[in-house]
């Protein structure tokens, strides 16, 4: 890999750490293993990344993206016979009906405000037995718990709003959903047989087939019917790094605070030792007084 993409906190890079690293890579690791031997668009592919993730397994990538600056870097940056990118709006995609057997739009939706329109896109590029891989935050967790709002989002989905869009266009549909545990989870939303999760709370453990978490992001994988939803294997999908880095962080930015509050109470002592000879001071007759005398 050459050049590195400047972070401007509308694209996700490689170069970027901690959370926001387990999310991204992470879906497209989930995704990774659905689209093997398949010819596939990422649509709005950014930095490029997930496209030469995906080309390890998939017949062939496409990666779009409506910069041409974006799209030039991934060019140099990810040769690979198997990946081609290219510049386009993916509300007006340059290829023909039917042209792709999977198509993976992650953190997409919101960026738009033509949700119908890009579905509408989707389809018309989807083969009739090829299906969609797509992801979007919930507005719920996301942004309303939180009390946060991106500024590079133009348009937000409840879940009940996201499973009526992609239902509109897509018969058949499954939902799953991804937040960072110090792992990042990907599970289906409904019960997964032969799991059990335990989760303590205040003292108590409690136990589950699936994460009692509300996800953050939902991911949708959509299909004409039943029969060309691809099974991910299992209802849980765990994914973290080697460096465990999230960890890394904690101890990190523990080891930092514990340094900041040695350095705080040094200051303190000094502060005080400084109020004490200044109380000192005052306390002794002026100099003229001394020189007469006076003490």
């Amino acid at each position: 890999m050459s050049d590195k993409l400047e972070f401007t906190g509308e694209r996700f890079t490689p170069e970027c750490v901690r959370e926001i690293w387990y999310e991204h890579y992470h879906r497209y690791a989930f995704a990774s293993g659905l689209v093997r031997g398949r010819k596939v668009l990422d649509a709005a592919c950014g930095e490029g990344y997930g496209a030469a993730l995906l080309a390890r397994t998939a017949a062939s990538v496409t990666g779009v993206d409506v910069s041409e600056a974006t799209i030039e870097h991934a060019r140099r940056r990810y040769p690979d016979p198997r990946l081609e990118f290219r510049s386009a709006d993916c509300l007006d995609l340059p290829f023909p009906d039917d042209s792709f057997e999977c198509i993976v739009s992650f953190e997409t939706l919101e960026h738009l405000a033509d949700h119908e329109g890009l579905l509408r896109e989707f389809r018309r590029v989807l083969a009739p037995n090829g299906f969609l891989l797509l992801s979007s935050p919930d507005k719920a967790e996301y942004s309303d718990r939180q009390q946060h709002q991106n500024e590079f989002h133009v348009r937000e989905l409840y879940r009940d709003e996201l499973e009526a869009l992609v239902a509109s266009h897509f018969p058949a549909y499954r939902l799953w959903g991804q937040r960072l545990l110090f792992q990042s989870a990907i599970w289906a939303l409904d019960e997964l047989p032969g799991i059990e999760i335990q989760q303590e709370s205040e003292g108590e453990i409690s136990r589950s087939r699936a994460p009692r978490h509300n996800p953050v992001y939902y991911i949708a994988i959509c299909a004409n019917d039943d029969a060309n939803l691809p099974q991910p294997g299992a209802g849980l999908h765990l994914f973290d790094d080697a460096a465990q880095s999230v960890y890394a962080h904690y101890y990190q930015e523990i080891r930092s605070h514990i340094a900041a509050g040695e350095l705080l109470a040094k200051k303190e002592r000094q502060l005080e030792e400084l109020r004490e000879t200044i109380s000192r001071t005052r306390q002794r007759p002026p100099w003229w007084r001394r020189l007469l005398g006076g003490g």
